[in-house]
């Protein structure tokens, strides 16, 4: 079973569309928003099971040029 997070970017100032064009070019997101408040994008990831939930991040989203910082939610159960 895969695991289920959200992660929260930040992104350099005027990049907001352009790091949310990479992340949807890589087709690893279930769902992007864009936000108002601390945060820019709103994204829902599931990690594959054989899968390190860090390193997958880390390897496949944090690369992406012109992210500040990021705030990831772990998911235990969905009711």
């Amino acid at each position: 079973m895969s695991t289920c997070v959200f992660i929260q970017i930040r992104c350099k100032p005027g990049t907001t569309y352009k790091v949310a064009e990479e992340i949807a070019l890589r087709e690893i997101h279930s769902e992007l928003y864009s936000t108002s408040g601390e945060y820019d994008l709103l994204l829902k990831l599931y990690i594959p099971e054989d899968k390190d939930v860090g390193h997958f991040i880390t390897e496949n989203l944090l690369v992406i040029p012109n992210i500040e910082r990021s705030l990831t939610t772990m998911t235990f159960k969905a009711f």
